[in-house]
């Protein structure tokens, strides 16, 4: 966008202020997202929409469902149909704090738990959002509807992961033994797999640590918010949970136990085997990710590693050829 543009679409949500600085925001590859400074002293992101314009619609429609109970930026303006000759866009009013990711960075552990923990207590809250079924989520004339099913048929999740294994470009990135173990995991947890097709309750749908802020408050770290809801369904939770817990290593675990006993403290249900299954359905995710001809090398090779870690941690006795 121009630098008219810009202060153009920034003057609707917020009159009287003029554009002193601009910067990019990384970490999403599917929108032109910025954060603006303004004078008098206000910061907001403007975010458009250039992957799916329909995605406007849907992320305002969801932040006005969860505001009251799920710590999310506020909305200051917002034009899905698009204005001033620019597509569909937003304008939040930006949050303070650092990525999840930053803290982790840091190794500071007795900061981490106390922010796990709040991730746990906001995720258990996302999760008592419900729909009358599951599926993907659209914006409609009065709010939020469901769409299509997220997998077609019976045991679609091994189904659509077979799919993903015959994906040229996963197969450039994936030996042999290693799709292998993936194929029969998917297959030996088809029936745990199966009862998650009837979960109805609203998953972020790209629950990383990057898209959770969190700021030190009372004495501790507390999410100050969730970011990116444009990949929202109406599902299992599990989904954001395998996303948030993805790269914690059992044997140097910062997040856990913190997350999960908040998680079920404030709503969330959690079954015996909750870790071994959300590791299973993550495998969804990954390979999915890695059948992209878009993705980049280094994130394939990073990707299939999380895959073979799964496999060598659940799979290995399960292997046997396609």
């Amino acid at each position: 966008m121009t630098p008219d543009e810009i202060a153009r679409l920034v003057s609707r949500a917020v009159p009287g202020r003029r554009v002193v600085a601009v910067e990019p925001l990384t970490g999403g590859l599917s929108n032109v997202t910025l954060r603006v400074r303004l004078d008098p002293p206000l910061d907001v992101v403007l975010r458009r929409y250039a992957r799916d314009p329909a995605a406007c619609a849907k992320e305002i429609a969801l932040l006005s469902r969860v505001r009251d109970t799920v710590p999310v930026p506020e909305v200051l303006d917002a034009a899905p149909d698009g204005a001033d000759g620019v597509g569909p866009f937003a304008v939040l009013r930006w949050v303070d704090g650092i990525t999840f990711r930053a803290l982790k960075h840091t190794g500071d552990r007795a900061a981490l738990a106390t922010a796990s923990a709040s991730v746990g207590a906001v995720l258990g809250a996302i999760g008592r959002h419900a729909f009358p079924r599951g599926g993907w989520l659209d914006a409609g004339p009065d709010g939020l509807v469901v769409g299509a099913p997220l997998l077609h048929g019976p045991d679609a999740m091994p189904r659509f992961v077979d799919a993903c294994l015959d994906s040229p470009h996963l197969v450039r990135r994936v030996d042999g033994a290693l799709r292998d173990g993936v194929h029969a995991l998917m297959w030996a947890w088809r029936d745990r797999l199966t009862t998650l097709g009837t979960e109805r309750r609203l998953a972020h749908g790209d629950f990383r640590t990057l898209n959770v802020v969190v700021a030190e408050s009372r004495g501790g770290w507390r999410v100050a918010a969730v970011l990116d809801w444009e990949f929202a369904v109406a599902g299992t939770p599990l989904m954001d949970i395998a996303n948030f817990l993805r790269y914690e290593r059992d044997d140097a675990a910062t997040a856990e136990p913190h997350f999960s006993r908040a998680y079920v403290a404030h709503g969330g249900e959690l079954p015996d085997d909750w870790r071994a299954l959300s590791r299973v359905v993550d495998l969804v995710a990954l390979c999915e990710m890695l059948a992209r001809e878009r993705t980049p090398d280094d994130i394939g090779a990073e990707l299939a590693g999380l895959v073979a870690r799964t496999v060598a941690r659940l799979g290995s006795r399960h292997a046997q050829p396609r």
